[in-house]
């Protein structure tokens, strides 16, 4: 058969191109030899050469060009992939910069309008005060700013009536007030404290200054299309934990293609000290002219003449001022969106102690609208990335077992009746409030096979909670400490890890140390999820041959000490080991609320020097790692809540025993908290107890350094020679190595380190004497120690070569040398070794 014309073209152009590659020359692929590499690279962007010789097998249209070419063609094909993908990238990042560009610019002009606001102000009050005195503001109701406009609710207001028309109005008031709040000056706004704008963070955060009630403002991108925005942000108990419910009373269309609801919303109470919180709200959505979206809501009140809501028993009726979103598309995909909250929460109707907690715009900043934009922004970053994360979970089935564990926790902290609780009487003291659910519903999920091994069959679920006032100790800190050291508070007898009946009997309680698995974390690290492996448990003398591990999973957040006004978590379930995503949880944990505006600054290795103190007791506890406060005494609340699965017939023995294990966790958390109070800080902040007067910490510190003189034939520390017991001590605790003295016994735990020492081994002093100097080292590195360990006892000293240790969280850290020698007393006799690593760091 003749071969066609097409044909006799692709046969000259392959015999070209196999011309040209032999003679180094450039090769102009045809379209179907294109066509056969790119499916190629589809499947394998890099292909080993045995991979290319396949290809030319297989495939005909390429067995004229050389595998050297085809090399080159690959090569060329993967660096163009990442000049787009790095295109694509700062095209992106450019219509961030631009679209951020713009939202300073707007925020410019609003702020200058207000300048020019407060100068005409002040002008004409100077006009009107013969005496020039400067007026005073009022900060218990509206700003100067404010008080001249009429964008408040005031019962000037003229009666409207409940008919669509009437609420129409409402709503239309509602948006103008609003919109003077989001970009006018009908409020007088300050940046939040710890808070700088930039492409890389949050947003613009700002909260009211001397307006009535407390108020929050936000503006900021995200990568979401306003409708999905706008659906997001409608959805308050998906993102909002302290919303217990949002109800749609009636939908009403308006004429302009927007609608108005009436929503009936319920707050959870942040404490036991509190009645929980609900609102009447009237919400309008309507497009703008120039196409952004806009979500606005007020409380409904007797001033409006409005359909009206009865008083619901155990909440407090509070008010919300004109709020909202306004939702405006970006260039390029995304959108640009202000988030306003102003709120009454009538802090009237709690005790005195806790009414910072409902006069704070910071604390509303960060547990509404600062949860907003995280929400907005978490969700954007999980479409635009990997679908499966740790553990081969999606990042909304993470976000919804945090969600599930938030709200465990604040239902049983509330104990609402109709979810099925009820108040037991107390045993003759009411610090301990017991509640008892049998409801059917919350006990269908509980009773779900365990293979730990433990009987999960419970009837009912009890909860034991109680608040108590902290004085003087950072939230963040304390949270920490109850993280990693959870053998200083817990006692596993308590069957609270397993969900099951509280075994009444002998009881042991006590674990083998607890490993943190990492599950995910929030956008800016400020909440983490994850698994705790409790290992060796031991609760009941027949599990002492064979103990158990147990597992929980874990939510902590509010770990950042200079983030302000937020509160800080630990909330924690049991779990099976499967772990699917409909794990049954019966979540109890910690929860601590800042109750002073005031910022605390501090070093984040705050808790590394607690031994002293606990070891002492709470009367003579002496110090901690010094941390200074910028001004006053510092006051936080914490909440406990725990719940225990049993069988109904032992309800009294349980109560029993939950009582009595509560109180004991309030006993510990006095006892670190009081450890941990800056009261206790020493003159310099050092964090070391020995400041004030410890002889026996001031001894060891002057044997080290006389051993180490005595051995090296130098000194370890530039004061040791001349200076006092005391400033010998302060250098030794600020040395930049690492310095660890262990016990001379057969089986070495450590006894005391330095600020370097407890870092490098993250943990505290307290924790530091259950390490043993094995743990911390590789294979090698015990080997090495072993064969260095005789040298070490007879000659005094030892040098020991770089490699590799582990923390006693297994992170691997690598040190340049490490110095290994023999502490002796005042009888010369072995009292410790120490060791110092130089140039530590983790891998």
């Amino acid at each position: 058969m003749a071969m066609s014309c097409k044909d006799s073209n692709k046969a000259a152009a392959a015999a070209a191109a196999a011309a040209a590659a032999m003679d180094g020359k450039y090769v102009r692929y045809t379209p179907e030899q294109v066509e056969a590499l790119e499916r190629l690279y589809h499947d394998c962007p890099k292909p080993s050469s045995m991979r290319r010789q396949q290809l030319i097998r297989e495939c005909p249209i390429l067995s004229n060009i050389e595998p050297k070419q085809i090399k080159v063609w690959f090569q060329n094909r993967r660096c163009r992939e990442k000049q787009r993908k790095e295109a694509s990238r700062l095209q992106g990042v450019n219509r961030k910069l631009t679209a951020m560009n713009r939202l300073l610019m707007e925020e410019n002009d609003r702020l200058q309008k207000q300048v020019s606001q407060l100068v005409y102000e002040n002008g004409y009050f100077r006009q009107n005060n013969p005496s020039n005195a400067l007026p005073t503001k009022d900060t218990s109701c509206e700003s100067v700013v404010t008080s001249g406009q009429k964008h408040h609710l005031t019962p000037q207001h003229p009666p409207r009536d409940a008919s669509p028309a009437g609420l129409l109005s409402i709503a239309e008031e509602t948006l103008a007030e609003f919109l003077s709040k989001a970009t006018g000056t009908a409020v007088e706004w300050v940046q939040m404290p710890g808070m700088k704008p930039g492409p890389d963070s949050i947003g613009i955060v700002a909260i009211s200054h001397g307006c009535s009630g407390v108020a929050a403002r936000a503006c900021g991108l995200v990568g979401l299309e306003p409708s999905r925005v706008a659906e997001i942000l409608k959805d308050r108990p998906s993102w909002f934990r302290d919303c217990r419910a949002v109800d749609v009373l009636n939908v009403l269309p308006t004429a302009n293609g927007g609608t108005i609801e009436l929503l009936y919303m319920q707050l959870y109470a942040p404490t036991t000290l509190a009645p929980g919180r609900d609102f009447w709200l009237l919400r309008y959505t309507s497009v703008m002219d120039d196409g952004s979206m806009v979500v606005c809501e007020r409380s409904l009140s007797n001033t409006q003449n409005g359909p009206s809501m009865p008083a619901v028993p155990n909440f407090v009726r509070a008010e919300m001022l004109p709020s909202g979103y306004l939702i405006r598309p970006c260039d390029g995909g995304g959108s640009i969106i202000h988030i306003v909250d102003h709120l009454n929460f009538e802090a009237w109707s709690v005790p005195e102690v806790l009414r910072p907690l409902y006069e704070s715009s910071t604390m509303l900043a960060q547990k509404i609208t600062m949860a907003a934009l995280r929400q907005l922004r978490q969700i954007a970053q999980d479409n635009s990335q990997s679908s499966v994360t740790n553990w081969g979970r999606r990042p909304a089935a993470l976000r919804a077992l945090s969600h599930r564990l938030s709200r465990g926790f604040n239902e049983a902290l509330n104990g609402f009746n109709d979810e099925g609780w009820s108040l037991l009487g107390n045993d003759g003291m009411d610090d301990i409030t017991i509640l008892v659910n049998s409801n059917p519903d919350k006990l269908i999920t509980l009773n779900t096979p365990f293979t730990n091994g433990y009987n999960s069959v419970s009837h009912s679920v009890l909860c034991a909670k109680a608040s108590m006032l902290l004085q003087n100790v950072p939230p963040a800190i304390l949270l920490r400490f109850l993280r990693e050291h959870r053998s200083e508070w817990a006692d596993t007898s308590i069957d609270a890890y397993s969900a099951a009946a509280i075994k009444i009997g002998p009881r042991v309680g006590n674990f083998g140390g607890q490993v943190i698995l990492p599950l995910a974390q929030t956008f800016e690290h400020e909440e983490l999820l994850e698994v705790i492996k409790l290992e060796g448990v031991v609760q009941s003398p027949e599990d002492a041959m064979m103990p158990r591990d147990v597992l929980l999973l874990q939510l902590c957040s509010g770990m950042d000490e200079n983030t302000v006004g937020t509160c800080a978590e630990l909330i924690f379930a049991p779990i099976d080991a499967s772990f699917t995503d409909d794990v049954p949880l019966l979540p109890s944990g910690f929860r601590i609320i800042p109750l002073d505006s005031c910022k605390e600054a501090g070093s984040p290795n705050r808790t590394l020097d607690l031994a002293s103190a606990l070891e002492a007791g709470t009367a003579g506890a002496k110090s901690s790692n010094g941390v200074s406060m910028t001004g006053g005494t510092t006051r936080s609340v914490m909440t406990i809540a725990f719940q225990f699965g049993f069988e109904s017939h032992m309800q009294e023995n349980v109560a029993s025993i939950a009582r009595q294990y509560v109180r004991s966790i309030i006993s510990s958390v006095q006892r670190v908290a009081l450890a941990l109070s800056p009261s206790h800080v020493g003159p310099h902040g050092s964090g070391l107890r020995s400041s004030l007067g410890n002889p026996e910490a001031h001894t060891l510190a002057r044997w080290i350094c006389q051993s180490y003189r005595n051995y090296m034939g130098v000194e370890l520390l530039k004061c040791s020679g001349g200076g006092g017991n005391e400033s010998i001590l302060k250098a030794m605790w600020h040395h930049s190595d690492a310095i660890l003295c262990c016990s001379v016994k057969a089986l070495p735990v450590f006894t005391f380190a330095n600020q370097a020492g407890v870092d490098m081994l993250e943990t505290t002093l307290v924790a530091l004497q259950d390490i043993p100097l094995e743990k911390i080292f590789d294979d090698n590195g015990r080997k090495n120690l072993c064969s260095e360990f005789p040298q070490i006892m007879n000659q005094g000293f030892a040098s020991l070569q770089g490699g590799i240790c582990l923390s006693s969280m297994g992170r691997p850290i690598s040190y340049e040398r490490a110095v290994a020698w023999k502490v002796l007393n005042e009888e010369d006799d072995a009292h410790c070794i120490c060791f110092m690593f130089v140039n530590w760091s983790f891998v």
